[in-house]
């Protein structure tokens, strides 16, 4: 099994790139918000998941180790698959953690490939890994917490039809001295 890989990145389409390790290319799949992180010729470590079945073998990256340790538990949750569990993944984890306490299950809807009754049956589940691996949803990411301290600005770009991976990222790019929700998805839709 492939731990990690250290090595030149080639991004290709998004959510998929090429880390070179001492000649040899290897195709990874990353969460969208990796994916931007990620530098054309930059050197990088990708901590890495090896997906295997009959048909298919798939090596996803992240940034952390927490990150794949997520991106392993998600895979156990009867439903998701490894591309739903990437999606996940690139949703920033206070924002995760928040609907966790909040006992709101709205915010994962807006995660592409899980709809209103997938997203009740993985809050319960997210629940329980949280009380688990209580260190997987204490987000670190300044961004991240100021996301998760305007749903608000979250629901409205939910509603006019944009993912979680690209309302995080709009919202996480904005100016701290916008007062209002009004004024950030403004803004926010200015840098869509």
């Amino acid at each position: 099994m492939i731990a990690h890989l250290h090595g030149t990145v080639t991004r290709h389409s998004p959510g998929e790139a090429t880390v070179d390790v001492g000649g040899v290319g290897y195709r990874v799949l990353v969460p969208p918000d990796v994916w931007e992180q990620l530098e054309e010729g930059a050197t990088a470590k990708l901590w890495i998941s090896t997906f295997v079945r009959e048909d298919r073998f798939d090596l996803f990256g992240f940034l952390s180790p927490l990150s794949r340790t997520l991106f392993e538990e998600l895979l156990g949750i009867p439903g998701i698959g490894p591309r739903t569990a990437l999606e996940i993944c690139s949703v920033p984890r206070s924002l995760i953690g928040m609907a966790i306490r909040e006992k709101d299950a709205s915010p994962l809807t807006s995660i592409k490939g899980i709809g209103k009754k997938t997203a009740e049956k993985l809050l319960v589940e997210l629940k329980s890994l949280a009380e688990k691996l209580p260190a997987l949803f204490m987000g670190t990411d300044a961004g991240a917490v100021y996301v998760a301290m305007d749903p608000d600005a979250v629901a409205a770009l939910e509603a006019l039809g944009y993912d979680a991976p690209t309302i995080t990222h709009a919202l996480k790019s904005l100016p701290a001295d916008l007062a209002s929700t009004e004024d950030r998805v403004a803004a926010a839709l200015r840098s869509l």
